[in-house]
């Protein structure tokens, strides 16, 4: 099992797409600075915002890509609202 992960930092007030088959370790070290070239670097307050649960990391790959393409916070902000939207590219990335 994949997921799909978007982590918001209260402090930067921005957001972090990725992809993983643990959330709660990514997390940890994206908040504990593991990843010294990440743009994650700048918080250590990162909180869980969203997770998509994927069948495979080739479909979070394609999930996690599109989202990052569409460089939208307000599309970003609408997966949490709208889980239609999320049923949909499950969908069509499977």
């Amino acid at each position: 099992m994949h997921y799909v992960y978007i982590l918001y930092s209260p402090s930067t007030d921005r957001y972090y797409i990725g992809e993983t088959a643990f959330v709660s370790g990514r997390l940890e070290q994206h908040n504990g600075g593991f990843y010294k070239n990440a743009s994650t670097k700048s918080a250590s307050d990162w909180e869980l915002f969203l997770e998509v649960e994927c069948i495979d990391r080739s479909q979070a790959l394609k999930l996690e890509r599109f989202i990052k393409q569409q460089k939208s916070r307000k599309f970003i902000e609408r997966l949490q609202s709208e889980s239609k939207i999320i049923s949909d590219l499950l969908l069509r990335f499977k």
